[in-house]
């Protein structure tokens, strides 16, 4: 079988970019001292490309992906691999938890020079996952039928999204320890690593699932399997590094026994993201739901087609805010607040032209992008129209998720729920069950850019306020803002 033109291409970008990020050139040497000194659009460039590049090249994967199973396995499994976004969504919130948690408190401990707490920190971040990934593993593999019965599959979609997920959840305990290493790293002042890390994921993904799915034709159980035995052998290598001795954080003895202050710090701030994923998880699960009320399992197709395509931009926004998470941690830590605000204008800025590029593509070649996917003509035409509405006000969001993510990296936990809960809870869910009432699919659809322009809106006062604040209670260096933050 002859692998079409549109996944030759997509292959050949992702491995551009594989190999563009080994020749970016960056110093690790005092890297974590340097959060505090270096020119903070210099180490937001740092810090932040490698995160982008292997965002890119991750969702890249993700498109290829859903191509191979749209197109050799069919339109109904893409329809399955759509209901379990909600399991992928459910999984990360828990590796969330304990992950941004984690690296959050470590980069604030590096910025205090409390190097002893921050080795524990790493140590209870390694127990914390192996815990969360293997109860979260046993719980769902006993009641899974039900689970994706609830999360919206029919009798069609049921068979291929119990096979992807019987792979998956197998390899939860890896999957968690993964992200939550990639994470740790970043933290420690290593993100080119991290980006190897995830670009060799990428690049195992995808040589394994054109191997498992086109080639040995084991469906969409291939596609589970390519991610897992690829998340294992990059989560070998983290390992590996993290044993060095000669790393300020280190794996060692004495260090992987829960400290009941240490998790609680964890927990506290890694549940920003958890509660945001959380809802995720039962938004998806709604929307399939809505979805298959209004439209039929091809409108689910359509939404995780759609949903993919949205990921493919928003992972750039995620890329900046990993890095720009050490960076504010630290300053933060460091009472820097001038390099710290520098550093959260630089990344508004860039996320909102990076998604203004998405917005443009989608408004103007819809039906070319949902081609990647599938060639059904009914699944097609849903798709288009599905991205064109979902990303109608799509330039807003990245400034929403930027700050957001500001609030959690600097421990502001209840205004990082608040913002997290508040676009998809308080907003999209009543909306997506109103306005369906009134103009059937399309007001599912409808739903989704109305509450983030209504999210981006209640945002921007947040932050204004948060700002009001600090500088009325004397923290000067804020005032001082554009002479600070040149340095």
């Amino acid at each position: 079988m002859k692998i079409p033109n549109n996944y030759c291409f997509l292959i050949l970008i992702s491995n551009f970019l594989c190999t563009f990020a080994h020749i970016i050139n960056m110093n690790n040497k005092q890297a974590t001292l340097e959060l505090g000194t270096k020119p903070v659009g210099q180490l937001l460039v740092q810090y932040a490309l490698p995160a982008i590049v292997a965002m890119t090249a991750s969702s890249l994967y993700n498109i290829i992906d859903r191509a191979f199973i749209g197109q050799v396995v069919g339109p109904h499994a893409i329809a399955g691999l759509g209901i379990t976004f909600p399991f992928m969504n459910l999984s990360g919130a828990f590796g969330a938890a304990v992950g941004v948690g984690a690296s959050t408190c470590i980069s604030v401990k590096l910025g205090q020079r409390d190097y002893k707490t921050a080795e524990h920190l790493l140590g209870n971040t390694v127990t914390l996952n192996l815990i969360i990934g293997f109860l979260f593993m046993v719980v769902c593999l006993i009641f899974l039928d039900p689970i994706l019965r609830f999360f919206g599959a029919s009798d069609l979609t049921l068979p291929y999204a119990r096979e992807f997920m019987v792979v998956i959840l197998l390899g939860n305990m890896i999957t968690h320890m993964y992200f939550g290493m990639n994470a740790v790293l970043r933290a420690a002042g290593k993100p080119k690593h991290a980006m190897y890390a995830t670009l060799f994921t990428v690049g195992c993904n995808i040589l394994l699932v054109i191997a498992f799915v086109w080639w040995f034709r084991w469906g969409i159980r291939g596609a589970a399997l390519a991610t897992v035995t690829s998340q294992t052998l990059a989560l070998c290598w983290q390992m590996w590094l993290f044993s060095d001795q000669k790393e300020l954080l280190h794996l060692k003895r004495g260090i992987y026994k829960l400290k009941a202050d240490l998790v609680k710090n964890i927990i506290s701030i890694g549940i920003s993201p958890f509660l945001m994923n959380v809802t995720s998880c039962v938004i998806v699960i709604f929307m399939n739901n809505q979805f298959v009320r209004y439209g039929g399992d091809m409108a689910v197709g359509a939404y995780s087609i759609a949903n993919s395509v949205v990921m493919v931009f928003f992972m750039f926004v995620m890329g900046m805010n990993q890095g720009m998470q050490p960076i504010v941690g630290y300053n933060y830590g460091a009472e820097k607040y001038g390099r710290m605000f520098r550093c959260l204008w630089l990344t508004i800025g860039s996320a909102t032209a990076i998604l203004l590029v998405g917005w443009t593509l989608s408004m103007l070649f819809p039906s070319e992008i949902a081609r990647i996917f599938t060639t059904d003509d009914e699944l097609l035409r849903l798709s288009a129209t599905g991205i064109k509405i979902e990303m109608l006000v799509f330039f807003v969001v990245g400034s929403q998720a930027v700050i957001t993510n500001f609030f959690q990296c600097i421990g502001k936990v209840k205004v990082s729920i608040f913002l997290s809960l508040s676009r998809q809870l308080f907003m999209l869910l009543p909306m997506a069950y109103t306005f369906p009432l009134f103009w059937g699919l399309d007001g599912v659809w409808y739903s989704m850019p109305v509450s983030d322009f209504c999210s981006f809106a209640m945002t921007i006062p947040m932050l204004w306020l948060y700002m009001k604040k600090l500088k009325t209670h004397g923290k000067t260096e804020y005032s001082n803002l554009h002479r600070s933050s040149a340095g």
